[in-house]
């Protein structure tokens, strides 16, 4: 049964009003004329790849069955990168033999795998003591299996994985595997940005801890790759003020452009806001969808697999139930057409229903009817849970999180409050032009790099002599950075949704697979 062989719109679904359900055919006339051909995997278009000799220098090492590590700032095209490791790795050591892991849920699913610590069967925090970690993760049969299974291992997101547990990891792979080499003989592939966001500790009152603090970090790599070539900003001015950024310092020249992005005026509703925190940006989302005063369709996803695995699903950036109406603000979370800009994180607004399903007029000016896609988890080469959903999100307003590895056209930036370490220039840096930066309450003070990483990196750069670590020459004055922002108001004139349709997905499947 092929679940990518969707051809037809779902004809009817149910409809739920403030009396009660009740079941109503609903007619919608559009002035769009959109695609209606559905997207699926084997018509996902993507422009031949020409990899830079850093990329190669990657990939060579990997097909050479080395470890590597792979880091660069943002927008260097590192998750592409993983990807085709990832391709590679399946081809070298057979699907099931390699397994892919990431810190967060967002990152796992959107890779196909599983989190870090699904994978390494951690149930406790025994990172201090990689013995009693190593007895725990004995209690978990399929764990152990995984280890002793596994050839090669992915981990994204390393900038978020604990340093005390990254040894704890190395210490049970060699236990379990009874092999004394690094990682007990595992192909590792760790990728990450130290200068995005940071582990979140156990206990507060102890200093983060990162996974290149290590005892076992430097030993584990044969490798250590920092991509310089940043393709999402075009920009020669933006991408030097990114990059001393990154490096803990900001000139006066950078001062000035980022006074320039700096207005008290609302934004557009095309600009999307960005928050640190979960809980405001549904509070904005859902004021500005009740503001539109429309008829809401309501798409619950469908979920297959055990309990256990599905739990991760709601940790990726498939909504569990997305709500839409016409005018709503909406963002792609799947890369549809890469040659058109149908990608992740391309924005636009629903223009009406076809059939239920929702017509978008991407900022781009194309239009196109979006069917529901699917997500997977798996373990090995084995699928363990899958998530079918309309690929979109609400984009009036989105946390810094799940905008990671995104490439927006306009943000907005309110530095009311506080950000964590790493968070101002990971939000700064999801935008490709300082034209489509909106910042208010912005200082120089708000942004901070945490010492520890600007070594790191530092020393990383000794070690490569690459030549994109030779320091500007620029003579202004340098500024030392700390950090910030938060909030932004909701929508003042709060409507009520009159009536919500909710859309049968698992109807529709089912139809389609008959």
């Amino acid at each position: 049964m092929n679940f990518f062989t969707l051809r037809v719109a779902l004809s009817a679904y149910r409809t739920f009003s403030t009396n009660g359900f009740s079941k109503q055919k609903t007619y919608i006339n559009n002035k769009y004329k959109a695609e209606t051909t559905t997207v699926t995997k084997r018509q996902i278009r993507r422009s031949k790849i020409q990899w830079t000799e850093e990329q190669k220098s990657v990939l060579s090492a990997i097909e050479q069955g080395k470890s590597v590590f792979i880091t660069g700032s943002a927008g260097t095209g590192k998750t592409m990168l993983v990807i085709e490791v990832i391709k590679r790795l399946k081809k070298m050591h057979t699907p099931s033999k390699v397994f892919i892991t990431a810190s967060t849920g967002v990152a796992a699913v959107a890779l196909k795998g599983q989190t870090l610590h699904s994978f390494g069967g951690i149930r406790g925090p025994f990172y201090h003591d990689p013995e009693k970690l190593f007895e725990s993760i004995l209690a978990d049969k399929r764990a152990v299996r995984r280890w002793q299974t596994a050839n090669a291992l992915v981990v994204d997101e390393c900038s978020m994985v604990d340093g005390e547990l990254f040894d704890g990891l190395e210490y049970v792979a060699r236990k379990v595997r009874g092999v004394d080499e690094m990682w007990g003989g595992i192909q590792m592939v760790v990728v990450g940005d130290f200068c995005q966001l940071p582990p979140i500790p156990n206990d507060s009152s102890k200093p983060v801890k990162y996974a290149f603090e290590a005892r076992c970090w430097d030993e584990s790599f044969h490798l250590q790759k920092d991509l310089t070539k940043v393709f999402r900003q075009s920009d020669p001015q933006f991408i030097e003020l990114l990059q001393r950024m990154r490096k803990g310092e900001i000139i006066s020249l950078d001062l000035s452009l980022l006074e320039k992005c700096y207005s008290e005026r609302v934004c557009d509703s095309s600009v999307v806001k960005l928050f640190p925190l979960k809980k405001k940006v549904m509070e904005v989302n859902d004021n500005m969808l009740k503001s539109l005063q429309k008829d809401v369709t309501v798409y619950p996803a469908v979920d297959s697999g055990k309990d256990t695995w599905k739990k991760l699903l709601n940790q990726g950036i498939a909504p569990d139930q997305l709500e839409l109406c016409e005018g709503s603000r909406v963002m792609l979370i799947k890369n549809l057409d890469v040659r058109k800009g149908l990608v992740n994180g391309a924005t636009g607004t629903v223009v009406g229903f076809d059939n239920g399903l929702p017509i978008v007029k991407f900022d781009s000016g194309k239009v196109l009817t979006i069917k529901p896609a699917e997500w997977s988890i798996m373990e090995g080469d084995e699928v363990v849970a899958k998530r079918w959903q309309i690929p979109l999100i609400l984009a009036w307003s989105q946390t810094i999180h799940k905008c990671q590895g995104m490439t927006l056209e306009n943000v907005s930036i309110n530095f009311s409050g506080s950000f964590g370490v790493g968070m101002v220039y990971t939000a700064l840096s999801r935008v490709k032009t300082l034209a489509g930066l909106h910042l208010s309450g912005f200082k120089s003070s708000m942004i901070r790099m945490d010492p520890k990483v600007l070594e790191f990196y530092k020393k990383l750069c000794n070690k490569s002599l690459d030549t994109s670590c030779i320091e500007s020459k620029d003579n202004s004055r340098r500024h030392s950075l700390s950090c910030t922002a938060e909030n932004a108001g909701a929508a003042d004139n709060v409507g009520t949704v009159e009536k919500k349709c909710y859309f049968d997905l698992d109807g529709y499947l089912s139809r389609r697979l008959k």
